[in-house]
């Protein structure tokens, strides 16, 4: 036990010794490298506490997607029961939602990929199934079912960016 104590700490200290850096000075004043540094939790690119990077209107939430995408998902998607959302990863999942007169559900999976408010900036994944010899049976969605969410969301992402500035 003692061996396996001594062989762990001894990585743990060599591990530790690694981070040493050969590199020439940074030309970058102590101010600059504390912003640059502040807040960071997953990386480069990850979520930012603090404050944004850049000032647009798109990219100034604590969110880590766009805000106006994100609203305007949560906004189309109110009638469908709502199973999982993470505003930082951007990914909404709801739970089925059945049509009485249609003898159909339907269940949505929306990810929002980008930080700007772009047309290719989310993703819907739309599943449906019907009621068939009492027992829910998938049937292939259209796509054009799915691009006609992404619109709407678009449009209400425009909507809510617009009424911003008033």
């Amino acid at each position: 036990m003692k061996k396996i104590l001594f062989a762990i700490s001894s990585i743990l200290v060599i591990t530790a010794c690694s981070d040493i850096k050969t590199e020439a000075p940074s030309t970058t004043s102590a101010e600059e490298m504390r912003k640059e540094a502040r807040g960071k939790l997953t990386g480069e690119s990850g979520i930012s506490f603090g404050g944004p990077r850049d000032e647009t209107a798109a990219s100034a939430s604590p969110l880590g997607v766009n805000s106006f995408l994100w609203r305007a998902t949560l906004d189309t998607l109110s009638f469908m029961p709502l199973a999982s959302a993470d505003p930082f990863g951007g990914v909404i999942i709801t739970d089925w939602y059945e049509d009485q007169k249609t003898k159909e559900r339907y269940k949505v999976n929306a990810l929002i990929l980008d930080k700007t408010l772009r047309a290719d900036g989310i993703k819907i994944t739309l599943f449906k199934q019907t009621m068939s010899g009492g027992a829910w049976r998938d049937k292939k969605s259209d796509n054009a079912d799915a691009r006609k969410i992404e619109d709407t969301i678009l449009t209400r992402a425009r909507e809510l960016k617009i009424n911003q500035g008033k």
